[in-house]
């Protein structure tokens, strides 16, 4: 299994990862980089957790502050050629570990409905369907979900 590390937005291996992210989401989507940038742009977070098999940064995934109870899992990557190996599932189980500490009570998160996958994965670790939220709250591209941490 991986190593997985606490870090910051600006650790440029996160900035990498989500940059292939994005490429990726825009690859499913037919869209353009420029398109979800402003959604897509995570600066000065200090929740972040990196994943490295032998020093290579292979995972990613954050959460920020959504309100006073309630946190957003974000910008959730795994390279391709480390896929069905389970590090997705250690991912959140760390992110979730770590929001319960800082005293969160709930993780939410949007995803497209382009990637049934991600949207698999989530149900399986015991996220269930919540109403809409954030940027895109009428958005039919997309599936938000949420679980309770406490």
């Amino acid at each position: 299994m991986p190593q997985f590390i606490r870090t910051t937005s600006d650790n440029p291996d996160f900035q990498n990862l989500t940059s292939e992210l994005d490429d990726e989401l825009c690859r499913i989507y037919n869209t353009n980089k420029e398109d979800y940038e402003e959604y897509n742009r995570i600066t000065g977070l200090p929740t972040v957790v990196l994943a490295y098999e032998n020093n290579v940064a292979i995972s990613c995934g954050c959460f920020k502050q959504f309100d006073t109870h309630r946190i957003e899992l974000k910008r959730m990557f795994v390279k391709p050629e480390f896929r069905g190996k389970g590090i997705a599932s250690v991912m959140v189980d760390e992110l979730e570990k770590w929001g319960k500490e800082l005293g969160y009570e709930t993780m939410i998160l949007e995803t497209g409905k382009g990637q049934p996958d991600a949207i698999a994965l989530y149900r399986k670790l015991g996220y269930t369907d919540i109403p809409h939220f954030g940027e895109f709250p009428e958005e039919s591209r997309s599936v938000c979900l949420g679980k309770n941490l406490i």
